[in-house]
């Protein structure tokens, strides 16, 4: 027989709610707010009214701020309430510090305030600085105001993961001398940037494992040595009459991921640990080979990539008097990533890459951007047969998938692979659909005939 407390109990209604949780979860949840909300949070009740103070990220984020007329006086509630933020708080460690700011020159000591105060008094650990939002924010006054970050201010933390978004970079007199130690991902992000700049930051920065710039303007002879990078990511996008070269020494280095970067010479030391290569150029057909030939040198110089993502460029040797090395063999490649269409003139440039991928095991197809219709191919190279050589491939996922004839064509092509190849995936193109669309999966089974299996939506 139950007691009276017993009953009690079991019939007293779930009170429960967000009170009740443990405090280390509230805070993990209040994180994952712009700061702004999460200061807010503070009028639920007694227990919520300290703990945003403890919250172990901090974003300060431009757009959640009401507008105001003229926008000097958004920019003013916006600094009025870093500033508050900031001295409100203790100086517990922070994790992530954010800032999106438009910025206006009479903002300075502010902004230089309060990224002493992540740095010094907070120690941020990872540091986001976007001092551009959208380009409906600016008038033609604000575009003119850039903001001067000072690199020397970190040597007084303990950052670890520095992002910087249009602004300028100031570095200190003998840079290539002193030690950023914590240091271990940068990126610049339309930054400007001097080739002896990036040299002596890496010499500066002994740790640093990744490395980004992009869009910076400055750059042109690039030297990315280092002994402990594992990741490069280069993304120029603007055209410059001078001649730009790289040079990448990293015998650390695992990736490396070059987009729109037209380089007259590239070179690729010490690549014995490279496994991921990505490339992407702009399609253009008279601008287009040399940048493709130099992507033929850099993977002669990484013998070991065995993930590779680049677009269907590679008939541009069959059509030039120059065709691939001799060497230029990819063994080790397992997954490639191919944005190619389905046209006879993109199967015989993918012809051409297979051909030299034997143990290729997974391809994935993506779409193609193309500024350009495609070049014509001359008769004889057109009449001859296409044979995709896929010895090993074991699974084909294909996106953007809309039943087009040429598409069909090439299901029906890998059905009459190899009993290697086992399955064969169609993720349905998703412009115009309100949802998305189940993919379409092809198992081969035991009897080597195909199955058809559907798979629930999952949106």
């Amino acid at each position: 027989m139950k007691s009276r407390m017993e009953e009690t109990s079991s019939e007293a209604p779930n009170t429960r709610n967000l009170n009740d949780l443990p405090e280390e979860l509230l805070l993990h949840i209040l994180s994952l707010l712009p700061t702004l909300d999460s200061v807010q949070t503070s009028l639920i009740s007694r227990k919520w009214r300290p703990l945003w103070s403890r919250v172990p990220s901090l974003n300060f984020n431009y757009q959640l701020f009401p507008p105001y007329e003229p926008p000097l006086d958004t920019r003013q509630f916006y600094a009025e309430f870093i500033d508050r933020v900031l001295i409100s708080r203790p100086n517990s460690p922070v994790h992530t510090f954010r800032l999106s700011f438009i910025y206006h020159h009479y903002y300075a000591s502010h902004v230089d305030s309060w990224l002493r105060s992540a740095v010094t008094n907070l120690r941020a650990r990872e540091l986001y600085l976007h001092f551009f939002i959208d380009l409906n924010f600016y008038n033609d006054e604000s575009q003119n105001h850039i903001y001067d970050f000072r690199f020397s201010l970190l040597r007084n933390g303990c950052v670890e993961k520095l992002i910087l978004m249009r602004c300028d970079l100031t570095l200190p007199a003998k840079l290539s001398t002193m030690r950023f130690g914590s240091i271990r991902f940068i990126c610049f992000d339309h930054v400007y940037l001097e080739d002896p700049a990036v040299k002596d930051l890496l010499c500066a920065c002994p740790n640093m494992e990744v490395l980004e710039i992009n869009g910076c303007l400055g750059p042109h002879h690039l030297e990315i040595c280092s002994t402990s990078l594992k990741g490069l990511i280069l993304e120029f996008g603007y055209i410059t009459e001078k001649k730009q070269t790289l040079l990448v020494d990293c015998p650390k280095l695992c990736s490396i991921s070059i987009h729109s970067c037209d380089f007259e010479e590239c070179v690729l030391k010490n690549a014995s640990s490279l496994v991921e290569f990505h490339v992407d150029f702009l399609h253009q057909i008279d601008k287009s080979y040399r940048p493709w030939s130099n992507v033929v040198r850099l993977l002669e110089q990484a013998p070991n990539v065995k993930h590779l993502n680049v677009q269907n460029w590679w008939f541009k040797f069959l059509t030039s008097k120059n065709t691939f090395p001799e060497s230029f063999v990819l063994h080790n490649l397992k997954l490639l990533v191919l944005r190619t269409g389905f046209t006879r003139y993109d199967r015989v440039g993918m012809a051409a890459l297979l051909k030299l991928c034997a143990n290729l095991e997974t391809l994935i197809l993506e779409s193609p951007f193309k500024m350009e219709k495609d070049e014509s191919l001359p008769e004889e190279i057109l009449k001859k047969p296409v044979h995709l050589s896929m010895p090993s491939l074991k699974q084909v996922k294909m996106k953007a998938f809309n039943g087009q004839k040429r598409q069909g064509s090439f299901v029906k092509i890998l059905l009459r692979q190899g009993v290697v190849l086992e399955k064969i995936v169609l993720l349905p193109d998703e412009v115009g659909q309100d949802e998305p669309l189940p993919p379409i999966i092809l198992n081969r089974k035991v009897s080597q005939a195909w199955e058809l299996v559907t798979e629930p939506n999952s949106g």
